[in-house]
């Protein structure tokens, strides 16, 4: 590194007070440029602020006289003089008047480093007056400019600050000045532009790698920027380059003790940095006492670190012994250590180094409140309020204000505004500062935490019901907020904030939160308590037992605590055990500390017993007894109470209580006489009011007294809460306006409530105002105040169908510069997700999609950072990413991109393992893309997850049925109809199913089933349905009908029962519509004058029954023109045929591979005698992949090809085609039928006869042409009697069927005889 390089290095150290460092860089500078006089100067200016002044001044002595250092160094011997404890005045003097001698003569040079000298001893103004001349005799010299532009920057004042970046910028065009650039990085960083100053210091690392400060700043600016994983990246390559670099060290401790919480690691890196600093900077101080500022505040009063910290901090006085700002923070770690009598010492030797010190003073009241001297400490705040003006708002003297006023009995209000102000005066010297070293210990998550358990003193102890936390909950869940963001390995914030969701009634976040704790530190004994109370609420027994045994097994002090004997008698009487839980809470009863009366004030703060706590054991005793019927008792033990706690702020809670017990009794004006006399002044006067209300409400259903109640409340206490309470009550009553104007005067008096605004657009909408509500929102959002309502906006105006407005206000809400902010992140989310839905309703995929796109992105960051700041809202968050996930894949499903829509369910499947719907679709999509073996891998998944998920067993069933699986496929449509046997749907489909398992006989077992579960089965159309179809499979065509005619009106049923009615109307005998081979053979039968007037009046009730046919959707449209157009087949006129063929053949053009479609044009080629275009078309479907869906299509298709190939003697073909249709349907008569035919024409009668039989069984022994043709082959067969047999059932059925007794039955009987 050059002179100049050197020179910057050194002007780093000096402005982060190294002073060390600038001895060692001055040290080589004199080695390279031996007797350079500035880097003399330096290492004199180095060696007097590490306290060695006779060396500093004996060095400034011999370069006093060199030209360009001749002013700083009588500067700094002045300086120097003064520091001395006993200052030499003439020396001073003589120095003073020398230096002004020598100012009137000085050169730039001079000038420059006289400015440059005073501005590291933070004289500003007087380091200004050089420079300013310097520049100016210099003709405004680079050099004097860039440190003219240090000075602006560092002055705090803003009017200078912003001419700063054109001399930095005009010192970097000149070449690469390093000083010059890390002047514009801070310049930016001060601007908040913190990835602006990231640039900068990215060019300095690049142009200069060896300058190690320029990776300080990175690593800080990294910080700043919130990206942790990056800082401590760039502080393990620091530690690289350099292994005694104290900032990487401290930054590295930093992360593992607030970012991860491991306490062993930090404290490692902690010895590590006392290591360092003891070799690197003996001597500084200042820099020990900086160290351990932010550690002692943000380790959660941790011994481990507490101990280093002191250490660090008895260094610093070692030092300095008269520097009373060190013995002040010695006191504030003994208080931190729990040592209360050494911290009075530590404040008490503050006070005697400098009377003034208002730190030490404050320190000493602390530890009086501590002790419990209120008068003392009252005295001395007294004094301090007198001087509060000169020494400026502290947030430390109010919260001392806050304890004494909570330790004198002060009202609960009078006591919440002091710790309001509190948080807003801390917060308020936060605003500014970026994340780093500073704000860490500015923020001293300790101090709010003290701040939280005094708030939590004043909130109720029993959950909120959701949705109505009290105004003090959500302020404490703010603040936990902030430190859990901030500071994540701070266990005691989680534990607090599962705390204060506990009683908002959010038990799944306190939940969540706790498991976090307890994932870190198993043997949080506290937080298994909490967790029990978690699980008790949510009425988990056994996991509650667990926690207690755990919280027992962990610290045996348990014991001693009321708390946990209340929750172990809270969990014996929830299950049923009252002995056990009034024996357990005698036990309690017994605790020391349990009665007022004659408690040693000796004890420790630990066994001091919460007041609520206290009488939270009496109640459960006295509800305990009364469950137990022991009435008597139960008023003991109440009187117990009252006696107990008469006086104190929990009265009215046995007030509350008392009433309880009265209510049980049925006496309820008894319960309201008692809640009656409560005034507002009393804790607890909220909820008595609640408690009125809702008696009246329950016990009484007086709405109008309900109300009053809440009335009253505001009347007599007008605050947010109450306003909000009313609002809630209206609303409860479904009087919406009332409610809206409850919530505006909430509003009005806390304009920056959230909820509130919400809820006033939410009432909007509940009275159908929609107009109102939107002009409401515009007028919230025009005031800049509530951008959160964006949402609600939008979101009410897609309901509306105003999609382009929805569009308008989310665009709006998402232009902003880029966010860090966790909560924003969230929202810009949400947004993203919402401006997806709109852009569906507007038929815009791509778009939808885009947006869908970027808010998993979002969603992806979210998740990275949640996992440390806001652990409680990881499931939420991962449901929500694997919902994005889900969103996108049915996007690409709907466009038939399968392959990508497949991907994205997978995502979705890691965000959220268990997302039934999901996994569901996944294998729906595998399904259809013809992997059965990874559609059946979810199914069974999914129905590991959920045993009952009847989609599942529905897809199960069909994956069974594709791979000809009957028995299997059969068995789960049999579980899912034992659990419900009047699921009608399955049902349904399990008949279609055993037909095709070509197990009809078993279908009248189901149906009985049904109609034993449900005793009205037989009226229900889902029945009359089933039925119809079992029926139609079995050749009963007129039932059919008529079953299918009662659920004809039927919103669910109606539908497919009139398509079945038109297929039974227009082919009751199953025919092969367009089919020759049989028509041959019946050919007198078929042109009968009866025959042909039953099928026209079929044709026209099938053109009725489609008159009535209403779809709903584009496939159901062209379903109906399909039928249509069989009609127009039926009536088999030339003109009507070729109708239907155009239109079939418009279908088929339209949507490709329409089965239907491509069937009926090869039906109508049929009718017209255009057989080889039928086959043509046929021989399209037979290539094509078989699916449930066109199921009944594929099967009449290929036995029309079959039928075309038997009539050219193409019998092997038609085989083919026809042992396809069995193996997809074994109850097929027809395919029976053509392959008995088959073997007829080849003369294989015992063949014939077994595919007659077939058909004749699965026929239902109706068919009397099948019947003729097995009898036949039966005689052929030499079977006579089997002839004789299926003769008398044809005849039985049909006397006049002709020619098979002559044929058939004579000629069987005459061979018998022969």
């Amino acid at each position: 590194m050059d002179a100049q390089g050197l020179k910057t290095l050194i002007n780093y150290y000096c402005q982060e007070r190294f002073f060390h460092h600038v001895v060692n860089v001055a040290s080589e500078g004199l080695k390279r440029y031996v007797g350079d006089p500035v880097f003399r100067f330096y290492h004199a200016y180095g060696s007097l602020m590490e306290g060695r002044d006779q060396d500093a001044v004996r060095e400034l002595e011999a370069i006093k006289n060199k030209q360009d250092v001749s002013l700083c160094s009588l500067i700094a011997l002045i300086y120097a003089h003064k520091m001395s404890s006993n200052p030499d005045r003439e020396a001073i003097l003589e120095l003073d008047a020398k230096m002004k001698e020598h100012r009137k003569t000085a050169g730039p040079k001079a000038l420059y480093y006289a400015g440059l000298f005073l501005w590291h001893i933070g004289r500003h103004d007087k380091a200004r007056e050089y420079i300013d001349r310097m520049i100016k005799i210099s003709n405004g010299s680079k050099e004097g400019l860039v440190l003219r532009a240090w000075l602006d920057v560092t002055s705090g004042k803003e009017a200078y600050a912003k001419k700063a970046l054109r001399y930095f910028d005009e010192g970097i065009q000149e070449g690469n000045d390093i000083f010059a650039m890390l002047g514009k990085a801070q310049y930016l960083e001060i601007r908040q532009n913190y990835s602006g100053a990231l640039e900068t210091v990215n060019q300095i690392t690049i142009n200069f790698p060896s300058f190690i400060p320029a990776f300080v700043k990175k690593m800080k600016l990294q910080l700043a920027l919130q990206d942790w994983y990056q800082t401590v990246e760039t502080a393990r390559r620091l530690i690289q380059q350099d292994n005694q670099n104290v900032e990487s060290l401290r930054m590295l401790a930093l992360y593992y003790l607030c970012r991860e919480g491991n306490i062993q690691e930090a404290t490692n890196k902690l010895g590590d940095l006392i290591s360092t600093l003891d070799a690197v900077e003996p001597r500084n101080a200042q820099l020990f006492y900086n160290m351990a500022l932010a550690f002692s505040r943000i380790c959660g009063r941790n011994q481990l670190i507490l101990q280093k910290t002191q250490m660090l901090v008895e260094r610093a006085f070692g030092l300095t012994p008269q520097d009373a700002e060190f013995a002040t923070e010695l006191g504030y770690q003994m208080i931190l250590q729990g040592k209360v009598k050494e911290a009075l010492r530590w404040y008490k030797t503050a006070m005697t180094l400098d009377e003034t010190s208002v730190s030490s003073l404050i320190g000493i009241i602390r530890c009086q409140l501590i002790e419990g001297h209120l008068q003392d400490a009252d005295h001395q705040l007294e004094f301090l309020n007198e001087i509060q003006q000169s020494i400026g708002k502290s947030a430390e003297l109010t919260y001392l204000h806050a304890v004494l006023a909570m330790k004198k009995h002060k009202r609960q209000e009078e006591v919440i505004n002091l710790l309001n102000d509190v948080l807003d005066t801390h917060f308020a010297n936060l605003q500014t500062l970026p994340l780093g070293v500073q704000y860490f210990e500015k923020l001293n998550p300790d101090f709010l935490l003290e701040i939280i358990t005094e708030y939590l003193n004043f909130c109720p102890a029993q959950p909120a019901s959701p949705g109505q936390p009290s105004p003090l909950l959500r302020h404490c869940a703010s603040v936990l907020e902030t430190i859990v963001r901030t500071v994540p390995g701070l266990l005691q914030a989680f534990f607090l904030i599962a705390k204060v969701k506990y009683l908002s009634g959010d038990i799944e976040a306190s939940h969540n939160n706790l498991k976090h704790c307890l994932k870190q530190n198993p043997s949080y004994a506290d937080a298994h308590l909490l967790m029990a109370q978690v699980y008790l609420s949510q009425d988990n027994f056994k996991l509650c037992s667990q926690s207690l045994e755990l919280c027992l097994s962990y610290s045996f002090e348990v014991r001693e605590y009321p708390l946990y004997h209340l929750i172990k008698a809270q969990l014996q009487k929830k299950m049923g055990q009252i002995a056990e839980a009034v024996k357990t809470l005698h036990m309690a009863m017994s605790l020391p500390g349990m009665r007022r009366i004659g408690v040693s004030k000796s004890k420790s703060q630990k066994s001091e017993i919460d007041a609520s706590h206290r009488l939270s054991i009496f109640l459960e005793l006295v509800d305990a007894h009364r469950l137990n019927g022991e009435q008597h008792e139960a008023a003991k033990v109440l009187q117990d109470a009252i006696n107990e706690f008469s006086g104190t702020p929990e009265e009215l809670r046995v007030t509350i209580a008392n009433a309880d017990l009265v209510l049980a009794q049925g006496e309820v004006e008894r319960a309201l006489s008692m809640l009656r006399n409560v005034t507002p002044e009393q804790p607890y006067f909220v909820e008595t009011k609640e408690k009125m209300a809702d008696i009246y409400l329950k016990h009484r259903k007086e709405k109008k007294l309900y109300v009053s109640c809440y009335r009253d409340l505001v009347e007599k206490l007008p605050n947010p809460h109450t306003f909000l309470l009313l609002g809630d009550a209206y609303m409860n009553i479904q009087e919406p306006e009332e409610a809206i104007e409850a919530y505006e005067q909430a509003l009005k008096q806390n304009p920056k409530d959230v909820t509130v605004a919400s809820k006033i657009g939410k009432a909007l909408v509940k009275t159908h105002n929609y107009s109102k509500a939107i002009t409401y929102y515009e007028a919230a959002l025009k005031s800049g105040q509530q951008n959160f309502l964006c949402y609600d906006l939008a979101e009410l105006l897609l309901k509306l169908k105003r999609y382009e407005k929805a569009e308008k206000v989310i665009q709006h809400a998402l232009a902003h510069e880029p966010v860090s902010e966790l909560s924003a992140l969230i929202e810009d989310g949400r947004y993203q997700v919402l401006l997806a839905k709109i852009y569906s309703k507007m038929e815009k995929p791509a778009e939808a999609i885009i947006a869908l796109q970027q808010a998993r992105e979002l969603q992806a960051r979210v998740l990275k950072r949640v996992q440390m700041e806001q652990p409680d809202e990881v499931p939420t968050q991962k449901q929500l990413a694997a919902e994005i996930c889900a969103e996108i894949a049915k996007h690409f499903a709907a466009q038939r991109d399968y392959e990508k829509s497949i991907k994205f369910y997978k995502e979705a499947l890691v965000y959220c393992e268990t997302d039934n719907k999901a996994m569901l679709e996944l294998a729906r999509l595998y399904l259809a893309q013809d992997d059965p073996d990874a559609c059946q891998r979810h199914c069974t998944l999914l129905l590991k997850n959920d045993q009952d998920n009847e989609a599942a067993t529905m897809m199960m069933a069909d994956l069974m049925f594709r791979k000809q699986d009957y028995e299997q496929a059969v068995f789960h449509f049999q579980q899912l109809l034992e659990r419900k046997p009047d699921n009608y749907t399955t049902l349904s489909r399990l008949i279609d199913l055993l037909r095709r398992a070509g197990k009809l006989e078993d279908v009248p077992r189901f149906l009985l089933m049904a109609e034993k579960h449900n005793a009205r089965a037989k009226f229900e159309p889902g029945f009359q349905y089933c039925r119809g179809l079992y029926l139609w499979y079995t050749g009963e065509p007129n039932d059919a009908l008529r079953h299918f005619n009662k659920a004809r009106k039927d919103s669910d049923w109606g539908q497919n029962a009139i398509y079945n009615m038109i297929e039974i109307c227009l082919n009751p005998d199953n025919e092969t519509v367009g089919g020759e081979v049989f028509e041959n053979l019946d050919g007198d039968l078929g042109n009968s004058t009866e025959k042909q007037e039953s099928v026209q009046l079929a044709v026209r009730t099938a053109e009725k029954l489609l008159k009535e046919l209403k779809p709903q959707t584009v496939q159901g449209h062209i379903q109906l023109r399909i039928m249509e157009n069989y009609c127009l087949m039926a009536t088999k006129q030339k003109a009507n045929v070729e109708r239907a063929l155009n239109t079939f053949t418009e279908i088929a053009t339209s949507e490709k591979d329409h089965i239907p479609a491509l069937l009926g044009m090869a039906t109508a080629f049929m009718i017209l005698k255009q057989t080889p275009r039928a086959r043509n078309q046929l021989k399209r479907i037979s290539k094509m992949n078989w699916n449930p869906i066109d199921a009944e299509e594929f099967e009449k298709s290929w036995l029309l090809l079959a039928d075309i190939y038997i009539q050219s003697a193409k019998y092997d073909m038609a085989g083919e085609l026809l042992r396809r249709c069995l193996r997809h349907n074994r109850s097929c008569c027809k395919a029976y039928e053509y392959m008995g035919y088959i073997m007829e024409k080849e003369q294989a009668y015992k063949d014939a006869s077994v595919n007659y039989e077939m058909a004749w069984k699965y026929g239902n022994q109706t068919n009397p042409t099948v019947g003729y043709k097995l009898a036949f082959n039966y005689l052929k067969g030499k079977r006579y009697v089997d002839a004789i047999d299926i003769c008398h059932k044809v005849l039985e059925a049909h006397p006049t069927y002709p020619k098979i007794r002559k044929d058939i039955l004579d000629k069987a009987r005459a061979a018998l005889r022969t």
